[in-house]
């Protein structure tokens, strides 16, 4: 039997204060997220920022909170793809999830996956990490701590991690698609949003901008196939702190858009693998107010691939390629 384990980077337990205070420890103590002096920014985080940062993280993920099941949109749709994953590959596959940071929760840790899997009759075990481009805040994380599990556990089955998927043609396709399947006559611009980081990652070797734009590329290439007249922009989103982070930024040029007339853009968010925090709230709430603000007048938000029959033949295609 072979494993597949899906992760993602994680969530809080809840939309207050305290949980996202434990879950953002977590995720802005790691020194691939934050490449800083560890003395100097450990002793910024918990003595400053952790006091401030988790009371308005915890407004925002209220925004967007899966009330229905007491939990984050994030969550939602990973147990969905676990799911339609295993119902798709079968009962030769045992499909798993996984956090980077499990906000206090070990069952959703990588460790405890990799250490429970030992039990089971499997002889492979693929770890996907929901992550297109990759990049060392994110994709090397897992890594890290798969390497460190199997350190810790020595598990006698074979692991491996996938690095990417950024040019996969499923991806592309499924991508394409769906922007074209949400877009209007009046709807000529496109907005692709990605998740920025710090340029000085970019000089110190990180893959993820030549990765980005690569995908934009061919999904640029796709899209123009169906429509010619339909213009792509590729941007960057979610800066945090002072350093200078990749460009253009999302926020800057939908904001120019409409203030050079354009009334009408849709948005779509190729590096989210599911939607969350940063695709609901920050591009659906907030940069949706201000397209508004600055005069557009129409702002279509194109949810992530989520579970969608094409997200899941993907996973799937991907897991296929990486059998040993």
């Amino acid at each position: 039997m072979k494993a597949v384990l899906l992760v993602n980077l994680g969530t809080p337990v809840k939309p207050e204060y305290k949980y996202l205070r434990k879950y953002l420890k977590q995720f802005l103590s790691d020194h691939n997220v934050v490449n800083k002096n560890r003395v100097f920014w450990l002793s910024l985080l918990n003595l400053v920022l952790l006091q401030v940062i988790p009371q308005k993280s915890a407004k925002n993920y209220a925004k967007i909170w899966n009330y229905e099941s007491d939990e984050s949109p994030l969550l939602t749709f990973t147990k969905q793809q676990q799911e339609k994953l295993q119902e798709l590959l079968g009962e030769t596959y045992l499909v798993d999830f996984a956090f980077t940071y499990d906000a206090g929760i070990e069952k959703n840790s990588i460790a405890y996956k990799i250490k429970e899997l030992i039990k089971s009759p499997v002889d492979e075990l693929i770890v996907l990490p929901l992550y297109p481009q990759y990049s060392v805040a994110t994709t090397a994380s897992i890594f890290q701590q798969v390497g460190e599990a199997c350190d810790i556990y020595k598990p006698w089955y074979d692991v491996k991690v996938v690095d990417s998927y950024f040019d996969n043609e499923k991806y592309i396709q499924a991508l394409a698609d769906s922007a074209l399947e949400n877009l209007d006559e009046n709807t000529k611009d496109i907005v692709c949003s990605f998740h920025g980081v710090p340029v000085e990652y970019i000089k110190k070797g990180d893959f993820y901008e030549s990765n980005c734009k690569e995908t934009f590329r061919l999904l640029s290439k796709k899209v123009k196939e169906k429509c010619l007249d339909i213009n792509l922009y590729l941007t960057y989103q979610s800066k945090f702190g002072r350093d200078e982070w990749l460009a253009p930024a999302t926020e800057e040029t939908i904001n120019n858009l409409a203030k050079n007339g354009i009334e009408n853009i849709a948005v779509i968010t190729p590096g989210f693998s599911v939607d969350c925090i940063e695709t609901l709230e920050e591009i659906n709430m907030q940069a949706k107010s201000e397209f508004i603000e600055n005069g557009g007048k129409k702002f279509k938000y194109i949810e992530c691939l989520n579970a969608t029959p094409n997200a899941i033949e993907l996973y799937a295609d991907i897991v296929k390629k990486y059998e040993l």
